[in-house]
């Protein structure tokens, strides 16, 4: 009876272990939801065009989701009042959507950009960070 048992059991025991990992994986899925992103402004990204959802934020993290709609690949930047480079993600492909969190700590008039073929100065428009 005993080694009847510990037959049932191993097996159960081994489905237990590979079904865990993937259970805590979904419970961590479904606690961050979109891995921290849910308050990401949207980036529209074009050959002709840089859209942003929203054209301000305030001081902290913030998180630009870039989805590239045009036909050459792209890149997303973030510069200072002083026009250095805050923040870049590059090498977006037509079709693909990339991340770009920052963290800005002081408040100002900054840029962004969007560089379709990845060359010159972009497709630039204003960005205010507010204090808390």
């Amino acid at each position: 009876m005993i080694s009847r048992l510990s037959r049932l059991t191993r097996p159960a025991a081994l489905s237990l272990l590979a079904v865990t990992p993937l259970t805590l994986l979904t419970a961590c899925a479904e606690k961050g939801g979109d891995g921290g992103t849910s308050g990401a402004i949207s980036v529209r990204a074009a050959d002709d065009a840089c859209e942003l959802s929203r054209t301000s934020a305030p001081t902290g993290s913030i998180a630009f989701k870039i989805t590239n709609e045009g036909s050459k690949i792209t890149e997303f930047y973030l510069y200072s009042p002083d026009k250095k480079v805050v923040s870049e993600v590059e090498g977006i492909g037509p079709g693909i959507s990339r991340t770009m969190k920052v963290k800005v700590t002081k408040a100002g008039s900054y840029t962004t950009a969007c560089k379709p073929g990845m060359v010159g100065d972009g497709i630039r428009g204003g960005f205010s960070v507010t204090d808390k």
